[in-house]
């Protein structure tokens, strides 16, 4: 209840803003002050200016680059600037702490998983894999997933080229699905590029033809991981059950 109090009083505190300037703009008016109705047009669109454009003191900026003077702006809309300043003043520090804490997470658990090896005399090196870590008590647990992204070399289209020969030799023999996964696999998204997933999946296919696991190898000769991403998961168990309640460090699920 005190923390509602709180937002109310600061929610009644900008609305007493917004009115003060509503009526100083409106007494201004009254007492027959007129604002400068002038408007300039920066030089935004300048491909050869690669600096911030200096604002004038007594000016502001708006979203087409022109400097508009304060007195030309409506108190309403001053107000909703500074409350978008207000809170992007707030989230980016935010956004800085969770970047320092994901890189000194994913930092700590893979010496964690160095100092672990090592008592069996083992010395990693490169990237690690996924690792999975358990508090002593059961309750919490963290994950660390390394995420491929893969994509794919010019091999595919020798790939591609053997698929067709040997769909092109089964049509009178028949085998539709096959020729529907290939399709379905070969078929780009929205970015046009191949869907990894559905192309690897031809190599589950258990075909016993030459031409086919020629055009397996020219496949798998052609992946290429183009890098990877990692995850921070950290769980809570749920009461006495093998439940597990997902700690979200996402804005959008707290």
């Amino acid at each position: 209840m005190h923390q509602h109090r709180l937002n109310l009083s600061h929610t009644e505190w900008r609305r007493m803003r917004l009115t003060i300037n509503l009526s100083r703009s409106r007494s201004q008016r009254s007492a027959g002050y007129t604002p400068s109705m002038g408007i300039t047009t920066t030089n935004r669109g300048n491909a050869m200016s690669d600096q911030p454009q200096q604002v004038p003191a007594g000016y502001r900026q708006d979203h087409q680059g022109r400097l508009v003077p304060e007195d030309l702006i409506k108190p309403i809309d001053k107000a909703r600037d500074e409350l978008v300043a207000e809170i992007l003043s707030q989230a980016l520090p935010q956004r800085d702490l969770l970047a320092q804490f994901k890189h000194k997470t994913i930092g700590d658990i893979q010496a964690f998983v160095e100092l672990s090896a090592e008592q069996y005399g083992v010395k990693l090196g490169g990237k690690k894999g996924n690792v999975q870590l358990l508090s002593f008590d059961g309750r919490y647990k963290v994950q660390l997933k390394q995420h491929e992204h893969i994509t794919f070399s010019e091999q595919i289209e020798a790939a591609k080229e053997l698929i067709d020969n040997c769909l092109n030799r089964w049509t009178e023999g028949g085998r539709p699905e096959v020729k529907a996964l290939v399709e379905r696999a070969f078929r780009t998204n929205h970015k046009r590029q191949l869907r990894t997933a559905e192309v690897l999946g031809l190599k589950n296919l258990e075909i016993d033809d030459e031409e086919w696991q020629l055009a397996m190898k020219a496949l798998v000769d052609s992946i290429t991981v183009a890098g990877s991403t990692a995850y921070i998961n950290i769980y809570e168990r749920v009461g006495d059950t093998d439940r597990w309640q997902h700690i979200s460090l996402d804005l959008a699920a707290v």
